[in-house]
């Protein structure tokens, strides 16, 4: 019987040990093992370390950057018409070419 008792009492002081460790060290107990987004959540965020790798878009702010391109937008998609390659108007597409007439009463 006295085991048993030693056991229980050095389980319980090794959880009350775990316990004050957790919290002098700011760590988190998780004594059931169950999953965790602790360790993603104590990551730094890198969000604004990426932002800053890539230069400064110079066409959110100028409109003639925007203009010209869409004006050689433009000018391609006359080009491909031309040729007959452009896109079919509204309706007269593959998929409607597929569908069957509807039939009046």
């Amino acid at each position: 019987m006295s085991g048993i008792l030693k056991k229980a009492v050095a389980q319980s002081a090794l959880a009350g040990l775990t316990e004050a460790r957790a919290r002098i060290f700011g760590h988190v107990l998780n004594p059931t093992g169950q999953r965790s987004p602790h360790k993603l959540l104590r990551k730094k965020l890198i969000g604004d370390k990426i932002a800053s790798w890539y230069p400064y878009d110079i066409k959110q702010d100028d409109p003639l950057v925007v203009a010209r391109e869409q004006q050689e937008r433009l000018s391609k998609l006359e080009m491909l018409k031309r040729r007959g390659k452009g896109q079919p108007k509204k309706g007269q597409g593959k998929r409607a070419a597929k569908r069957k007439p509807a039939v009046a009463k």
